[in-house]
C-alpha cells in the first residue's frame, strides 16, 4: 500500500530501477552517476518524511503493514504463555495477555491487537476491546503484582468498542476500574504506544510508571475523524482536527504526558520492523533497570505525582 505522500518517492524509485536495468544492457550511466541518483532519492525521502503533516503521520500509524502487538510479542519475547478469559463472561481476542520472558527478565505482557488481515481483524474486533478485555488485562496485571513481575502494556486501539452490548456489560465501569487499580498496582508498569492510542480505550491500559511512544504513533482523546465530525460535522476535515489535537509524540513529550519517543525508520516502522523491535526492547530493558529496585511505596507515590502533573492550563495575563 502506497500512501499519498509517498507517490513521488515511488515514481522516483521506479524510474531509477528502470535506469539501472537499462544500464546493465547498454552502460548508459557511470557508477558515480548512479550513486548520485541514489543520493538524490535519499534526499527526497528525507525531505518528504521530515515535512509530514499530522494527518499524514496518522496514515503511517494506520498502515496495514505496520507491526502489530502480536509481532512485538513474537520478536521481543523468548517465550510467551497466553492467558485467556476474564472469569466472568468470555475471552476477548482484542486483548492478548500472558507471562513472557524478555532477555531473561520475566514480564506480564498485556497488549491490544488489531489483526493483520480481514479474518484476524474481524476476530480481534479491529483492536476495539469489550469490557471483558479490560477485565482480562486487569486480572493478568493483578497476577503480575502477586508474583512481583513487571507489567508491559502495548497500546494500539482506535478506541474501546462502542456497541450496545459492550455498554450493557459495563464498558465505562471496566475502564474506570482499570484506571484506579493500575494506579494502585504495587509493581512496575511500562507502557509503549505502538500505534493508535485513542480515547479511554487506550487509557484503560495506559496508567504506568513510564510511557513511551513510537515516533509516528498517536495518543489522543479522540480520533481526528471523530473530532472533525463533532466540531465541523465533516469527517473530511480530519487534517484540521489532527493538527489541532496536538497528539503526536513530540508534542506529548514536551508536555510530559509521555516520557520517551522511540524513533522509527525513515517512512515508518513497517520499513524496518526488526530495527523497531530492537529499539523497543532496549527501551523496555533500560526502564526495567531503573524501576526494578524502587520500593512499592515510592513507586506508587511517583506514579500518582506523574499523573497529577498532567493537564496543566496556561492562562494569559489579564484574563
Amino acid at each position: 500500500m502506497t500512501l499519498m505522500h509517498e507517490r513521488q518517492i515511488l515514481e522516483y524509485e521506479k524510474t531509477l530501477f528502470q535506469l539501472k536495468e537499462q544500464n546493465v544492457a547498454h552502460n548508459l550511466l557511470s557508477q558515480e552517476e548512479v550513486l548520485q541518483l541514489e543520493d538524490k532519492l535519499l534526499q527526497l525521502k528525507e525531505r518528504v518524511y521530515s515535512g509530514l503533516s499530522p494527518v499524514e503521520r496518522v496514515a503511517i500509524c494506520r498502515h496495514p503493514a505496520r507491526p502489530r502487538a502480536i509481532d512485538y510479542i513474537k520478536n521481543l519475547c523468548e517465550n510467551f504463555t497466553e492467558i485467556f478469559g476474564d472469569r466472568l463472561y468470555r475471552d476477548d481476542p482484542a486483548i492478548i495477555a500472558g507471562f513472557a520472558t524478555i532477555s531473561g527478565v520475566k514480564f506480564m505482557v498485556v497488549a491490544q491487537e488489531k489483526g493483520c488481515d480481514t479474518e484476524s481483524r474481524l476476530k480481534r474486533n479491529f483492536g476495539m476491546p469489550h469490557p471483558e478485555g479490560y477485565r482480562k488485562a486487569m486480572r493478568c496485571m493483578e497476577l503480575a503484582a502477586k508474583f512481583k513481575l513487571p507489567v508491559l502494556s502495548l497500546l494500539d486501539t482506535p478506541g474501546a468498542y462502542p456497541g450496545l452490548a459492550a455498554e450493557e456489560r459495563g464498558q465505562g465501569f471496566a475502564i474506570a476500574h482499570n484506571l484506579r487499580e493500575m494506579a494502585l498496582l504495587p509493581t512496575p508498569i511500562l507502557i509503549v504506544l505502538i500505534g493508535e492510542g485513542c480515547s479511554g480505550g487506550a487509557l484503560g491500559m495506559g496508567v504506568g510508571d513510564t510511557i513511551a511512544m513510537l515516533e509516528h504513533s498517536y495518543y489522543s482523546v479522540i480520533s481526528p475523524e471523530g473530532c472533525a465530525s463533532i466540531l465541523w460535522k465533516d469527517s473530511k476535515k480530519n487534517n484540521i482536527a489532527a493538527q489541532a489535537l496536538r497528539m503526536q509524540s513530540e508534542d506529548l513529550l514536551a508536555w510530559e504526558i509521555i516520557d520517551a519517543v522511540i524513533q522509527e525508520p525513515l517512512g515508518g516502522a513497517h520499513y524496518d520492523p526488526q530495527l523497531v523491535y530492537s529499539r523497543t526492547k532496549e527501551y523496555i530493558l533500560s526502564q526495567w533497570e531503573l524501576f526494578k529496585d524502587v520500593p512499592s511505596k515510592t513507586l506508587l507515590e511517583k506514579r500518582y505525582e506523574k499523573f497529577r502533573r498532567m493537564g496543566r492550563v496556561l492562562i494569559a495575563e489579564g484574563k
